[in-house]
């Protein structure tokens, strides 16, 4: 089956798209979907995400993440007390044999992540999304409103 025009297919294009439902652990731990394993294995990068979720990205894109903030710092356009919140709020994990990845606690309280609780990981293109499912229902009903009164 052929993608439409102007969409790749998201094995070609590499992008993290779905839902997927999740159990955090008595650790912290969560499995990731296996569709996106593939991009966030053997490290990934966990960090604070708009509108209180917390954002996977591989390593290659929070590089990318972290010399935009260089740049727009450099020119005036984020300040410093920014850059050093997003720095000191990302972390570096590993996806261990299981495919877990481990939550820092200060990202759960950031999303409101409770420990042996349901979460939903959504794709979201260029990072996934791991959001507490309430939220993440709320913040999904609303673009869905949004896409249908004004279209893609």
């Amino acid at each position: 089956m052929q993608a439409p025009q102007g969409f790749a297919r998201a094995a070609e294009a590499r992008v993290f798209v779905g839902v997927h439902e999740r159990q955090l652990d008595p650790k912290g731990r969560m499995a990731l979907p296996a569709s996106f394993r593939p991009r966030l294995e053997p490290r990934c990068y966990l960090s604070i995400g708009r509108d209180k979720c917390v954002d996977i990205l591989t390593a290659e894109a929070f590089e990318e993440v972290a010399r935009d903030a260089v740049e727009k710092v450099r020119r005036g356009e984020m300040d410093r007390n920014q850059q050093r919140a997003l720095a000191s709020n990302t972390f570096e994990v590993s996806v261990d044999a299981q495919g877990r990845i481990n939550i820092d606690e200060k990202l759960r309280a950031y999303a409101g992540l409770t420990l042996n609780s349901r979460v939903v990981v959504s794709g979201s293109f260029d990072r996934a999304e791991i959001w507490d499912p309430t939220r993440h229902e709320r913040i999904s009903d609303e673009g869905l409103t949004q896409i249908a009164g004004t279209g893609l």
